[in-house]
């Protein structure tokens, strides 16, 4: 399935026990602070900042859309939690930059610096993001009783 981004939107995937939001890096650099290192992320205008949450309505929207905003636009760092820190369970969104990303439901949230892999709830479990000059490309994703949302960043 494709969806259609434009460099300003944000694409929603709302179901009915997570979130999902997606936008374009729009080229941008960004900053991958783990435990031992810094890490400069370059990216290409076709690659894609993937948010997830595992709540849902207005206010998650709202919520992975800033997350998307200070990343993106204000040059906010990405954090990666070192496994087993406490705070993982208590991550409200947690993040993607890339080519592509697969979601699982089988990680710890936010501990994952290789940002390929992105913890989700579990009706995105499996499911692939992938970057494409129009926006986005879904692979593996049933679409029960989920709703696509597009709107300007």
């Amino acid at each position: 399935m494709h969806i259609s981004i434009k460099d300003d939107e944000i694409a929603y995937l709302a179901g009915l026990g997570g979130t999902l939001a997606i936008a374009k890096t729009n080229g941008n650099f960004f900053y991958l602070e783990t435990e031992s290192e810094e890490v400069v992320l370059f990216t290409d205008p076709v690659d894609l900042i993937v948010a997830s949450s595992f709540g849902v309505g207005q206010k998650v929207m709202r919520g992975l859309c800033c997350t998307i905003y200070q990343l993106r636009e204000l040059g906010a760092p990405l954090i990666v939690l070192p496994k087993g820190h406490p705070a993982s369970s208590r991550l409200k969104t947690i993040v993607s930059i890339g080519s592509s990303t697969h979601l699982s439901c089988h990680i710890e949230p936010g501990t994952h610096p290789e940002q390929d892999v992105l913890c989700g709830s579990t009706e995105f479990n499996g499911m692939q993001v992938l970057g494409n000059p129009g926006g986005a490309e879904i692979i593996g994703w049933a679409q029960t009783e989920c709703e696509i949302i597009v709107r300007k960043l």
